[in-house]
């Protein structure tokens, strides 16, 4: 999507907004600790928090939930470019592409988009209907997708054009050895292969609009495309990712085999227990998170992060090491992620909360252990007829996903 030249008083009215947000969440923050140090004490004199105290704790603890949420909301309305006003220049003429679509999607025209498929053979047209936005409104919704989607934020994805992706994967590499200058090389053995399939399935999102905003010129129609299947796409997309049954959608991370990391065998993810049901231990609660991260080779964890929903992540904010000092880090700056031990944490709603045998904290370089695979093109149907006075937008992408290398992250069981 082209941008809009910003003008200057909006865009230092924004950026004082966003950093009078972020002060407030580390207000939050810091009243945070104040109260759990208080709850500690409690517990290290009386052997029990005051009733109050622990009240008082999750109080904060929501209100720093909710700090930290208006900040990533204000960052994400900052990437989203002004509607095109009278007197505001484009930084780039649009496409013929984009042209012929604002016409199809403003009053249903469809026969500028029909002669670029027959002057391209591009594939513009939809065997089962309905038309490919151009690059600028497909790159758009891409880029919203990646800012707001918590897996994808992480996890490699590839864009393909054909309905699977096949990728061969080395369980085992190649046997190797050293030899002197003269001596025989001997056959090494073949490298142990493993096929995985990502197909690709189909997520749809259905906005409506009235005719007014259509003939509305000072809207862009790329933004309020974006604007209305971001959420919903995200939502079922991330979904997706984590507890997907690779049914009709991804298959997510959660729902592969789980065992213990002694008994680790390629094709189940690995999983350190926390030693209670349901719980981090009473003492030395942090012995698990330190496990849970040296669980994993050296060559992921120097890339990897924590994946948990907003409820765990009020359990760990309250956990401190052997010194007294917090293990949860506030994010340094507004747009930054919070940290755990050192390494960053990316929240998912879709991840479980803490229970008895749940896997409620997820580790790893998601790079590599988890594949979001895009087929390329979005496509838009119109449809002005089945919710008169209102036009439907039926528009459509297909996405996969799925475990590339099960070596790559672990998760923290909440078991004995």
């Amino acid at each position: 999507m082209s941008d809009t030249i910003h003008g200057a008083p909006e865009t230092k009215a924004q950026t004082g907004e966003i950093s009078l947000a972020f002060d407030q969440f580390m207000e939050a923050f810091e009243g945070f600790r104040q109260a759990n140090d208080e709850r500690l004490a409690d517990i290290e004199k009386r052997m029990s928090a005051d009733v109050l105290t622990e009240e008082k704790v999750d109080r904060i603890g929501r209100a720093l939930d909710e700090q930290e949420k208006r900040v990533e909301r204000l960052l994400l309305k900052e990437m989203r470019p002004a509607l095109d006003g009278g007197g505001q220049a484009r930084a780039a003429a649009p496409s013929e592409h984009k042209q012929a679509f604002e016409r199809y999607v403003r009053g249903g025209d469809e026969q500028s988009l029909r002669r670029l498929e027959e002057k391209a053979m591009s594939g513009l047209v939809g065997a089962d209907g309905g038309f490919l936005v151009p690059a600028e409104t497909e790159t758009e919704i891409g880029r919203r997708l990646a800012a707001i989607s918590p897996i994808r934020l992480i996890a490699s994805v590839r864009t393909v054009s054909s309905p699977v992706l096949k990728k061969p994967f080395a369980v085992s590499g190649a046997q190797t050895g050293w030899v002197g200058e003269t001596d025989a090389r001997p056959e090494t053995a073949a490298p142990q292969l493993a096929e995985l399939s990502f197909p690709t399935m189909e997520l749809y999102a259905m906005p409506a609009a009235t005719n007014a905003l259509l003939d509305d010129a000072a809207v862009d129609i790329d933004q309020w495309i974006g604007d209305e299947v971001e959420q919903a796409f995200a939502a079922q997309e991330s979904a997706a990712f984590v507890n997907g049954n690779g049914v009709s959608k991804p298959k997510g991370f959660m729902t592969y085999p789980t065992v213990a990391e002694s008994a680790w065998v390629w094709g189940s993810v690995g999983s350190v227990s926390t030693g209670v049901n349901g719980a981090f231990a009473a003492e030395d609660a942090s012995d698990a998170l330190i496990d849970l991260v040296y669980a994993l080779k050296a060559g992921y964890r120097q890339n990897a992060t924590f994946v948990m929903n907003r409820r765990t992540q009020a359990a760990v904010r309250k956990l401190k090491d052997a010194d007294g000092n917090y293990l949860w880090q506030a994010p340094a700056s507004a747009g930054a992620k919070a940290t755990l031990m050192g390494f960053p944490m990316v929240e998912a709603e879709d991840m479980p909360d803490i229970a008895a045998g749940s896997k409620a904290i997820a580790f790893g370089d998601f790079a590599r252990f988890y594949l979001i695979v895009d087929r390329q093109g979005v496509r838009v149907l119109r449809d002005p007829y089945s919710a008169k006075p209102y036009v439907l937008f039926y528009t459509t992408k297909r996405v996969g996903g799925g475990v590339q290398d099960f070596d790559a992250a672990k998760f923290l069981r909440f078991a004995a």
